[in-house]
């Protein structure tokens, strides 16, 4: 009896042990493809040294399907925000790859007391580039960008060569960058190019699970770890949902010229110093007119790597942000190389979105935006050229 009771005990175990195994897929190349449902499709290169070898998704406000496409095989997971999913790809009939694919945790300090509503002063300067003064180590004074199209910290080569002292290290390990009252922990990145007389720039989620406030007309950033209650019952306030892509957040916008309308997502990024950046493959597909918009000129931009970016210079009928009409806006038509690679988008910049007294929820996923006493000036595109 006893030797029964034991062989049933292992039995139960071993197949407990079977249950809890990932899946495996099999693969003869090292080169995959991981696809998020409504994202971007991103090269991934299946490594059996890493264990596990972890891809994180974009931040989820829902579930989602993830698809982990071999040369031979695939795999798809639906995934819930902060969801974590471990499986293996067999490489070449005998490595054993353990991988990942993690949804960000979600964050949220709607509960934490005391509130924090912590102001910092905010500086905008001639190209609209907005930066705020900050601490890096407790020894580096930067005036940084903050810079909504990036994530992280980071700083020119120039800065880091000639200004900064603490010496970081890339990639890996986290310092301390104080803002206002409070520290924050972040990476560093080097990068060539930066937001206009600045030294470097900082990412939105630095501040994922709060709000953070862009107020144009008391030049303060505020963050907040609970929404002010007036912003909802404001009517002058227009709310925008959030979709994140990739590391990067959108709001959906409208386009119109000669009576043509194209709704898209736009990139939301007041570390882009000009009004709007529009994409010529979704303009293609909307069947857009900009052969009837007038060109104000042509130049060639640089992406943040430096990398060229052949831009057009036009008039733009009308750009709707929210409830809110923008009218003869110089928008830039992008010929060539994309500033995000492989994401067919637009982007909205700060020349258009400093005119708007900003909340950004990350909390709710959502921005409110309310006219400030920008609204009604003129584009910087339009002074120099006479318009």
């Amino acid at each position: 009896m006893k030797q029964i009771l034991i062989i049933a005990l292992t039995f139960l175990s071993t197949a407990a042990f079977s249950q809890k195994q990932p899946p495996m897929i099999k693969a003869n190349s090292k080169t995959a493809k991981i696809y998020e449902e409504d994202g971007l499709l991103k090269g991934w290169n299946i490594d059996p040294k890493t264990k596990p070898d972890v891809f994180t998704t974009s931040k989820l406000v829902k579930a989602k399907i993830v698809k982990f496409k071999t040369d031979i095989d695939s795999i798809s997971f639906k995934i819930k925000p902060g969801e974590k999913k471990d499986f293996i790809v067999l490489l070449n009939g005998k490595d054993s790859c353990y991988t990942q694919i993690a949804s960000p945790e979600i964050k949220n300090f709607s509960k934490i007391k005391p509130e924090i509503h912590d102001s910092i002063p905010l500086f905008i300067n001639s190209e609209s580039t907005i930066y705020v003064k900050s601490i890096l180590n407790k020894i580096d004074t930067l005036n940084l960008n903050f810079d909504s199209g990036t994530t992280e910290l980071v700083i020119t080569n120039d800065v880091l060569k000639n200004k900064v002292k603490s010496n970081p290290k890339f990639y890996d390990t986290y310092y301390n960058l104080n803002l206002g009252n409070r520290d924050y922990k972040t990476k560093v990145y080097p990068a060539e190019l930066t937001g206009v007389g600045t030294d470097g720039r900082f990412g939105w989620d630095l501040f994922d699970g709060k709000i953070v406030e862009l107020n144009y007309d008391q030049n303060l950033m505020v963050v907040h770890s609970v929404m002010p209650k007036y912003v909802s019952r404001d009517k002058d306030f227009s709310k925008l949902n959030i979709k994140y892509l990739s590391s990067l957040f959108l709001v959906e916008s409208t386009i119109e010229q000669s009576g043509v309308k194209n709704t898209d997502w736009f990139l939301f990024d007041t570390g882009y110093h000009r009004t709007a950046m529009l994409d010529n493959d979704l303009l293609k597909t909307g069947k857009f007119p900009t052969d009837k918009m007038d060109v104000i000129k042509k130049v060639m931009m640089h992406g943040a790597t430096g990398n060229e970016i052949p831009v057009v210079t036009s008039n733009l009928q009308i750009l709707k942000i929210g409830k809110y009409d923008l009218k003869n806006v110089p928008v830039q038509l992008i010929t060539g190389n994309k500033p995000l690679r492989g994401a067919n988008i637009h982007i909205l910049g700060n020349e258009v979105l400093k005119r708007f007294n900003t909340f950004l929820d990350f909390q709710n996923n959502v921005i409110y935006l309310k006219p400030n006493h920008f609204y009604n000036d003129g584009y910087v595109e339009q002074k120099k050229s006479g318009a």
